[in-house]
């Protein structure tokens, strides 16, 4: 090889390597607190590309994102879904893209999952259907639903008595709510249910494998829901009061998490929902370096089946409240959700006794300290346990 020919492969792997290296020290100067998103998403699909600093405050959870999410979010009003969590139905799929989880017993001792999802999963996820396994309604994850605003959309599969059914209580009478609430009326048609929908929004799905039940196979997809309530008027705003979602709802208070320093101890939650039915017992252990709780339940870790992750909360709130029932031969129990109780917030390593109020059916929970002030949370995903009063709680 030629003198001439050597200085010019020489030339070009320098100009190589320093284009290279440029690229790569602007993509880590501009991914600095930042989300990149490929330009396509599931089946090619095109996928908005967040490039840009997380400085959007969520009003849900307080976590921050980027613009190009709040872009979207800010077209939609919040998605409320029933989850089960039956054990034959883990790993469920969406929960790591959830702002809020709400927990309660649903039958015998088998709890079940209220997801808020807005800000988390403003952007395409995945796959399609990426939500579930969707399960029936229960009043009381209604009353949970109504403080995302006004006709808020809610995802389920059937649920617990029409009006007419003498075989349900009077005051489990789930479907019967939502009509009464108007979430079924023309221009505030806001309700899900799987049975009105279509293929494109909720199909069953055996991803646990073929040999799971029927009930636990139904999973939809978020960004054909989006679509369904913009269909039908309802966006951002109602379409026949012209009032956007959010005029009467109330955020919880945030605040910075702890510094590392300020963390404190408290490592380990144990919380049980009824003594007989340990599969549901849950177990969070606090990571004091990224200050996160890693949530165990039945004895193993639980994940997101969509990204294999362990599921981690920011904040892990145990609200004690009266369960009442079997009220009826169905089993269905009822909690005293609008009211005041006692309750347990964890985060930063610590944990602060307090109450929780509810005033209305609409309005927001709100918790506070001992002191009567109200407790600001933590930014990011705030799991909230429905306990029965007089479980204990050990930490």
């Amino acid at each position: 090889m030629n003198k001439s020919k050597k200085l010019l492969i020489a030339g070009g792997v320098i100009l190589y390597l320093a284009v290279t290296g440029l690229s790569w020290a602007v993509f880590g100067y501009f991914n600095q607190g930042s989300v990149v998103i490929a330009p396509t998403g599931r089946d090619g699909q095109n996928v908005t590309e967040a490039l840009g600093p997380k400085d959007q405050e969520c009003p849900i959870n307080g976590a921050y994102f980027t613009k190009a999410e709040r872009d979207i979010w800010q077209t939609r009003r919040p998605l409320t879904v029933t989850i089960e969590n039956h054990l034959d139905s883990r790993p469920q799929s969406g929960l790591s893209r959830a702002d809020v989880v709400y927990e309660a017993v649903a039958e015998g001792g088998i709890t079940r999952l209220l997801g808020i999802f807005y800000c988390g999963a403003a952007l395409t996820g995945e796959q399609k259907y990426d939500i579930g396994p969707v399960r029936s309604a229960r009043t009381y994850f209604l009353d949970w639903a109504s403080e995302y605003g006004d006709y808020p959309l809610y995802a389920h599969v059937g649920g617990a008595g029409e009006c007419g059914d003498p075989t349900v209580h009077e005051e489990a009478k789930a479907l019967c709510q939502i009509r009464q609430y108007g979430w079924m009326n023309e221009g505030t048609w806001s309700d899900l249910n799987q049975f009105s929908l279509s293929y494109k929004e909720c199909r069953r799905d055996t991803r646990l494998g073929a040999n799971v039940a029927t009930e636990h196979t139904m999973y939809c997809d978020t960004v054909a829901l989006w679509e369904k309530a913009a269909d039908r008027g309802l966006t951002v705003k109602t379409a026949v009061s012209g009032n956007d979602w959010d005029k009467n709802f109330r955020p919880w208070l945030f605040k910075e998490e702890a510094k590392l320093a300020d963390r404190g101890e408290v490592s380990e939650i144990e919380v049980y929902f009824w003594k007989n039915q340990p599969d549901y017992d849950v177990v969070w252990q606090y990571d004091k370096e990224t200050n996160s709780y890693q949530r165990t339940n039945g004895g193993l870790v639980h994940k997101d089946f969509v990204t294999d992750q362990a599921l981690l909360a920011k904040t892990v709130i145990v609200q004690l409240t009266r369960e009442r029932g079997p009220v009826d031969d169905k089993k269905h129990l009822l909690y005293d959700t609008i009211g005041e109780g006692q309750l347990f917030v964890f985060q930063d390593g610590q944990v602060e006794r307090g109450t929780w109020e509810k005033e209305s059916r609409t309005s927001r929970t709100r918790f506070f300290d001992s002191s009567g002030a109200e407790i600001r949370l933590n930014r990011g995903l705030v799991w909230i346990q429905i306990v029965p009063a007089g479980n204990v709680i050990e930490f």
